[in-house]
């Protein structure tokens, strides 16, 4: 056993060897090894501890930017789904401008709205501008959040390891490259003379970018192919100095915590188990590249707008410690390595119920069978009952039989003929997601004469397989006084346009009686780039309820308000404003050649955004029978 134990430690050595080097500025042998920089030559002799001339020589050649017409290679970097992607895919153009940005560089804000205009203008010319990040610490949610707020319309991409930017030599923020079709730097340097750090001119005197761009469209031969900028000199990656006494007892509470909902004993949305040392161990590089791009935990909304007491993200303090333990070779601590009963406990509770024994539970009428491989369309399933009187239930809980199976699952009662667009929506099953539970006497009424229907996105693995999902209800056992309802802001309308990569489309409602905010919810397909919640009141005030900048069709999570703190008087109108990509740079497209409209299937597009709620002046009293969860006559 001991033996085993060292391989995997030495195996758990190993990937974090590769990741902390991962951290770390690249050599100019690795750059050079790429294509990127054909200057950085003899990184050996740059990086030895010589005062002399020839190394000193060496080292400034080594740094110097690559020279106009040199080829950039296959830089890679982030997308805003955290996948990486590379110049390539940014597909074929007549030239390119290159935008490096952070989030806190006051010259970055000032010309985000001429390049987004220069943008626009050029976009009829085929000319794709890209906002590159270089922010050690910018995440990808804000810098998101960043490119919508401007409403620029391009790619805004995270440069985590500056490679982009040694590439083509960018030092400053928010400098600016050119590049022709066939990627070859034509330009570089500032956008115009008009702002900087220290003041700003009534009107630029030369528009460099601008005429930079006109004579390259034009075929001329550039006059003026570099400038001086100013600017926040980039900086390289952070090398945090490492906590030496990190051990698996500091990060096992972190995981329980904040990763073991997903990564269980038995994995519910996750890949693999995080449940235990051994797990965590061998998974090691990949969690602290997750962690450390702040891709995990998943969460998606801004953390300039709204208050959610289900806010997923690490503090910076457990993002450090979850770092440094991997860094440390994920030292075991006191922890037993071997499973422990705990951990059987934990896999039995993944097996059972979480709302506790149901009083209801409601199941496919057969599995339904996946292939191995393929798409499959969404299944609508009625699950065969057909509830007889009003029922109110306080907790509800989606189990599928084969979580690998099911992406996500809506439930929603309707009458038994009706469409399902007149479905009353209950809740949902989604990747990370949790049951129904409501507290303080509020509950969820199925009507009389309703049945219940799964709407079901099913995955395939690699393997056939089948599924029989099940739901379980537990009746209210207190009095109800309030109904859980909800608001959907929809637009049926939608028609998205052949490789438009910022299509918008809104939709708002108007709260009848005054109410409490409960949360909110967005639901979009493939091609949803982001959501926008903002709440007009009756006195004039406006806010913005939610930003989700970076919608991910694969983490549909629900945003839950702190109880009682977001109040809607009678009057108040939500306005919900959505984006959609259907660029070939969307990873998850489709078909860019095709006009998008409504539809059930992730093919087609939707708009939905929930905002859950209970009326203030709502007092029904309702006694509930815990037996059946009809109203008791006594």
């Amino acid at each position: 056993m001991l033996m085993h134990l060292k391989r995997g430690m030495i195996l758990a050595l190993v990937l974090a060897a590769s990741w902390v080097a991962r951290r770390g500025i690249p050599t100019p042998a690795a750059i050079a090894a790429e294509g990127q920089c054909p200057e950085a030559a003899e990184p050996e002799e740059a990086s030895k501890p010589d005062s002399g001339s020839a190394a000193f020589e060496v080292r400034a050649r080594s740094l110097e930017p690559p020279a106009m017409g040199t080829r950039v290679g296959r830089a890679t970097f982030k997308d805003a789904w955290y996948l990486t992607r590379s110049l390539d895919d940014l597909g074929v153009h007549r030239a390119y401008v290159l935008f490096f940005t952070t989030l806190d560089c006051p010259l970055v804000g000032r010309y985000l709205p001429v390049v987004v205009s220069l943008a626009r203008e050029y976009r009829g010319h085929d000319v794709q501008f890209v906002a590159v990040n270089v922010g050690p610490e910018d995440d990808l949610v804000e810098i998101a959040r960043q490119g919508l707020e401007c409403d620029a319309g391009f790619p805004f991409v995270k440069d985590y390891e500056g490679m982009l930017a040694r590439a083509v030599g960018a030092t400053h923020t928010p400098q600016v490259v050119l590049l022709d079709a066939e990627r070859r730097i034509c330009y570089r340097g500032r956008i115009d003379d008009r702002y900087r750090l220290s003041g700003v001119r009534p009107a630029a005197t030369r528009h460099d970018l601008r005429e930079a761009l006109n004579e390259l469209l034009s075929g001329k031969e550039i006059s003026v192919p570099e400038t001086p900028v100013e600017g926040c000199r980039i900086s390289p990656p952070l090398r945090r100095p490492v906590r030496q006494d990190v051990t698996y007892d500091d990060v096992a509470p972190i995981l329980t915590r904040r990763c073991q909902g997903c990564h269980g004993v038995l994995p519910d949305a996750a890949p693999f188990s995080l449940a235990g040392y051994r797990d965590a161990a061998a998974h090691a590089s990949a969690l602290a590249e997750a962690v450390s791009d702040r891709r995990m935990p998943p969460w998606y909304a801004s953390r300039k707008y709204g208050r959610f007491v289900n806010d997923r993200r690490l503090s910076d303090a457990e993002r450090d410690l979850l770092l440094d333990w991997v860094a440390l070779g994920c030292p075991p601590g006191s922890t037993n390595p071997e499973a422990s009963s705990a951990d059987a406990e934990r896999a039995e509770s993944d097996r059972g119920w979480r709302i506790g024994q149901p009083d209801l539970v409601l199941s496919m009428p057969r599995p339904f069978e996946v292939p191995a491989t393929g798409y499959v369309p969404y299944q609508y399933v009625i699950l065969p009952h057909l509830f007889l009187h009003d029922t109110w239930v306080q907790r509800v809980e989606i189990r599928p039989s084969n979580r690998a199976l099911v992406h996500h699952c809506n439930l929603a009662a309707l009458a038994p003929t009706a469409e399902y667009e007149k479905a009353r929506f209950i809740t949902g099953y989604v990747p990370g997601g949790g049951p129904m539970v409501l507290e303080g006497n509020v509950g969820i009424k199925i009507p009389a004469g309703s049945v219940l229907i799964l709407q079901i996105h099913y995955v395939t693995t690699g393997a056939a397989a089948s599924d029989q999902t099940s739901v379980g209800l537990v009746f209210a056992r207190e009095t109800i006084d309030k109904e859980l309802r909800h608001l959907r802001c929809v637009n049926h309308r939608l028609e998205i346009p052949p490789h438009d990569p910022w299509y918008r489309a809104e939709a708002s409602q108007t709260f009848a009686e005054d109410a409490t905010g409960i949360g909110l919810f967005v639901h979009m397909h493939v091609r949803g780039r982001d959501m926008t919640f903002r709440a007009a009141y009756p006195d004039g005030r406006e806010e913005t309820l939610l930003v989700v900048p970076n919608y991910d069709f694969n983490w549909q999570l629900g945003y839950r308000w702190p109880d009682g703190e977001y109040r809607f008087p009678r009057g108040t109108r939500i306005d919900c404003v959505a984006h959609y990509d259907n660029s070939a740079f969307n990873p998850y497209n489709p078909d860019p050649t095709v006009t998008v409209r409504e539809g059930q299937q992730t093919f087609e597009e939707m708009m939905y955004g929930f905002v859950f709620y209970t009326l203030d002046q709502e007092k029904l009293g309702l006694r509930i029978d815990p037996r059946s969860g009809r109203v008791r006559d006594d």
